[in-house]
């Protein structure tokens, strides 16, 4: 927390990944979207790609899936097309529900990406996996 995003620091993110009892990474943050945040984001999550393709990207966001999401050409849809969940929308305290998985409050989504994106509509991540 607080330290630049250094090659030093992403390559120390990737080899953590290495043992086979991590499923993935989760981008969560301050905020993944901010469009100051993308670039460096996406280079990770192809280079996690690359060495790791069985491994799962979930990234958590406070902005909802087609309506405000930051957009920078090239970047944004490069970066959504590499996560396998999104999870979108603000925390709000009023809608609190602990018995949500993977989210705070109940008008928060976990987006299926590779369906979403296929299928041009949203489709949730099936919960029972």
């Amino acid at each position: 927390y607080g330290a630049p995003f250094t090659k030093e620091v992403r390559n120390e993110i990737l080899e953590s990944l290495a043992p086979g009892y991590i499923n993935g990474l989760s981008l969560l943050g301050g905020e993944p979207f901010e469009p100051e945040n993308q670039p460096g984001l996406l280079e990770l999550s192809r280079r996690i790609r690359a060495a790791y393709p069985e491994k799962s990207i979930w990234s958590f966001t406070g902005y909802v899936y087609g309506q405000n999401l930051p957009q920078l050409p090239g970047v944004t849809d490069a970066l959504l097309a590499g996560l396998d969940v999104l999870v979108d929308g603000p925390f709000i305290a009023a809608r609190k529900n602990l018995g949500l998985r993977f989210r705070g409050s109940d008008n928060q989504r976990l987006i299926d990406l590779p369906k979403t994106l296929k299928t041009g509509a949203v489709v949730l991540w099936d919960e029972t996996q």
